[in-house]
């Protein structure tokens, strides 16, 4: 899906990558045009700056979606995600747990958590980065208590894991 996505902006390099940052975090077209994340407004200025291009960029990359039919159903409807406990994982003393992930991808989120139900550890959050989207994409598991570093030979035992790291 998201290959067709990008096939529709891939020679115009600006629109694409404000597309891509809206996919990023989250961020949907509104029927007035703007750009929102959930209900808050996004300011054109300020999802240029992250997006590195000019406002211009931001306004025809609004009327190159408004413009065709897979693209509004697509952009009207993204989300963003909620939060994400990574980063503040560590001061509610929370578990991490990043799994690398490879091509052969199936099934790696049931396995990675029938290991951490077995130590008798509750998971709080889980979520992927879109392998589509993401060059090296990453499963990060956070859990209630703090995984032990020998369970490390265990997920890397499940087919497609690349690398896991634990905080």
């Amino acid at each position: 899906m998201w290959e067709s996505v990008k096939y529709k902006f891939e020679k115009y390099p600006a629109r694409m990558s404000v597309a891509g940052k809206m996919v990023d975090l989250g961020l949907r077209v509104g029927k007035d045009r703007k750009i929102y994340c959930d209900d808050l407004k996004i300011s054109d200025l300020a999802l240029a700056k992250v997006a590195n291009v000019d406002r211009k960029a931001i306004k025809s990359t609004v009327d190159f979606i408004l413009d065709d039919e897979d693209l509004t159903n697509i952009f009207q409807n993204i989300l963003p995600a909620g939060t994400l406990l990574k980063n503040i994982a560590k001061s509610l003393n929370l578990g991490v747990i990043e799994i690398e992930v490879g091509d052969e991808n199936i099934g790696i989120l049931a396995a990675a958590s029938d290991l951490i139900s077995k130590e008798g550890i509750s998971i709080r959050q889980a979520y992927a980065s879109d392998i589509q989207l993401e060059e090296t994409p990453t499963l990060t598991i956070i859990t209630e208590d703090n995984i032990s570093g020998d369970l490390i030979k265990d997920f890397l035992k499940i087919q497609g894991v690349v690398r896991v790291s634990l905080y």
